[in-house]
């Protein structure tokens, strides 16, 4: 037995030898669970299936981790032909004990059984298809679903109590007590079983009382003839020949009468009951039918959603192989010492197909060249600013800022903001000098900037 709360290995103490907590109770309802087990497990040996059912969910009421409960549950039921319970119970067990469990077995035999699934979808479509067609009080079509159900699933209890329930409905003793019977069989002491039994005793025993003739006495009339004594019933009558021919017309009368209102009706509810059943078999077979082009159909979305994950991977392969040969393009220009043919073709290919060995040749790459063309780049700029030649460096400089605006401890912005202030373009020069302020306090060129931000009209003049 483990603890509840830690799972530790538990003795004859009345606290957890590894988290202390008091498992006297635990072990009561434990012992209890197990009790109940047991007196299922002596029930279902004998057949007393339904009884066992209840004595196992009470023991799973105690404890619900009593894997052998929960097992043995599950056997009972797909014993009693549900074997959607069953499956629920070995799940739920399998759950609760990964490991060493024989509800793997279990479920193993069934869904590796693709026939004993179908089966069991039809039986529970066709269950419920007739107590469908008992709601509406169609039992015909209702009794006949059932009998299909039976003869696939033989062992299902419900099946059989409720086609005897409807031949109890109709009258049809025989019948409804045959079906039982075939329901004792899989459940000896089945309390629904019993009580159908003992209605059809109750109603069958009110039929033949009610059936019994009661015995008519003859009304007689005596005469005496001589020494004779003559005893002639009163109801005696000397029938003539025209009265012969009367009744014989009245008979072929009540016969004719009797064929239309009698037999005519009979052979007409044959031939609507046959012509239900066939529709009722064409139905069965159009919603087979429909569920294998739905399978089809959901076999073609899995088809189509495969070809299109195989179309991705396919994509994603050649972006990974132009990625790379992109990388070894740039490496090859880079150690030629052509850093523009480098930059461009890393700027062409996508670093996310790189593996992290690649990744860091890149990274490494990028960085240097990019280290490099921002030192060429502010020189250029920085030169033709000392030129005077203030458009070209605004545009080498604003390059430099793109990348790196801290660029330089800040010189780049700063003589970019003195290009655009000699160009007139204020607002520009304005925000950068306001970035030098805030970013380079206490420097000369934040007191340059100042001065210059002073000195500057408000409106652009450019």
């Amino acid at each position: 037995m483990e603890c509840y709360k830690c799972r530790a290995k538990l003795g004859i103490e009345e606290n957890c030898p590894n988290c202390g907590v008091n498992v006297r109770m635990y072990k009561k309802l434990v012992a209890t669970s197990n009790a109940f087990y047991n007196i299922g497990l002596e029930r279902a040996g004998v057949r007393n299936l339904s009884g066992a059912v209840d004595a196992l969910k009470i023991s799973l009421q105690y404890y619900k981790r009593n894997i052998r409960a929960r097992n043995l549950l599950g056997l009972i039921y797909y014993e009693m032909g549900e074997t959607v319970s069953a499956l629920s119970e070995w799940v739920i067990s399998k759950n609760y004990q990964d490991k060493d469990n024989s509800a793997d077995r279990y479920l193993n035999d069934v869904q590796n059984n693709p026939s004993l699934l179908n089966t069991i979808n039809q039986t529970i479509k066709k269950y419920n298809q007739a107590l469908v067609y008992c709601h509406q009080d169609n039992t015909d079509l209702a009794v006949i679903q059932l009998k299909k159900i039976i003869s696939t699933n033989p062992k299902l209890v419900k099946a059989h109590q409720l086609l005897a329930l409807l031949y109890i409905r109709d009258g049809k003793y025989d019948l409804a007590v045959k079906s039982l019977r075939l329901a004792e069989k899989t459940d000896h002491n089945n309390t629904i079983t019993r009580r159908y039994l003992e209605e059809i005793n109750v109603r069958s025993g009110a039929k033949a009382d009610k059936g019994r003739k009661i015995r008519k006495k003859e009304t007689t009339v005596e005469y005496h003839n001589g020494n004779e004594t003559i005893i002639q019933p009163t109801n005696l009558r000397d029938n003539s020949g025209w009265m012969m021919i009367l009744n014989i017309l009245v008979g072929l009368v009540i016969g004719v009468t009797a064929t239309y209102f009698l037999i005519v009706p009979s052979i007409r509810q044959s031939l609507q009951k046959d012509i239900t059943v066939a529709e009722s078999e064409k139905n069965d077979t159009i919603a087979s039918k429909n569920q294998e082009i739905q399978e089809l159909q959901d076999q073609m979305s899995r088809m189509e959603k495969e070809v299109s994950e195989a179309r991705n991977e396919s994509e994603a392969s050649k972006t990974q192989i132009d990625s790379y040969s992109r990388l070894v393009t740039a490496f090859q220009a880079y150690h030629s010492g052509d850093n523009e043919a480098a930059e461009q073709a890393l700027a062409e290919l996508d670093a996310n197909g790189l593996d992290s060995t690649s990744k860091e040749l890149y990274e490494s790459i990028k960085g240097e060249i990019d280290s490099k063309f921002l030192e060429t780049t502010y020189n250029e700029g920085y030169s033709e600013y000392m030129a005077r030649r203030y458009e070209t460096a605004a545009q080498m400089l604003q390059k430099v800022v793109d990348m790196d605006d801290t660029y330089h401890n800040g010189d780049a912005v700063y003589y970019l903001a003195q290009s655009c202030r000699i160009l007139q373009n204020y607002d520009k020069a304005r925000e950068l000098y306001q970035k030098v302020i805030d970013e380079y306090p206490s420097t000369y060129k934040a007191q340059h900037a100042q001065n210059y931000l002073t000195q500057m009209p408000e409106q652009t003049t450019q």
